[in-house]
């Protein structure tokens, strides 16, 4: 290394271009690159979230009304023939658990789950869940088996 290729080390020199409002001679004087008039050649300017040039913003074009309680629960609902189709199909034989659904594709591992009365089951199943309707619950029990609720 010598004084014919001396230069900064890489990445320490940044120079961000010409600076604005510094005069005509510097050719960035005048208007300082930001045009004639409006708001956007103010100082003190800042665009407003949501701002659409003037028409109405899509936040208040849509209609609201009704309410939506923020404590709301979910349950994913699973009907009897649901649960005897496992049976018959996945050769499941006694217990009916959450880790089951889950595996099986039925439901995803952080959903509440409702067994629903719909269907017929024929099976004596132990089956483990959230919620019971109680038309399930009383074909669960009459068909010999257990409702397990968590």
């Amino acid at each position: 290394m010598n004084l014919s290729n001396l230069q900064p080390a890489e990445g320490s020199v940044n120079r961000d271009g010409k600076r604005l409002g510094r005069g005509q001679g510097s050719g960035k004087g005048g208007t300082a690159a930001r045009g004639h008039k409006g708001a956007k050649s103010r100082s003190g300017y800042s665009k407003k979230i949501g701002f659409e040039g003037g028409q109405m913003p899509l936040q208040r074009r849509v209609p609201k009304f009704g309410f939506t309680n923020i404590n709301r629960k979910e349950y994913k609902g699973i009907n009897l023939d649901r649960l005897q189709g496992m049976v018959d199909d996945k050769g499941i034989k006694d217990t009916v658990t959450l880790d089951l659904l889950v595996e099986h594709g039925v439901v995803k591992k952080n959903d509440l789950v409702k067994i629903l009365g719909n269907g017929e089951l024929k099976a004596a199943l132990k089956v483990t869940a959230h919620k019971f309707s109680a038309s399930a619950k009383a074909a669960i029990e009459a068909a010999g088996g257990e409702a397990i609720s968590l």
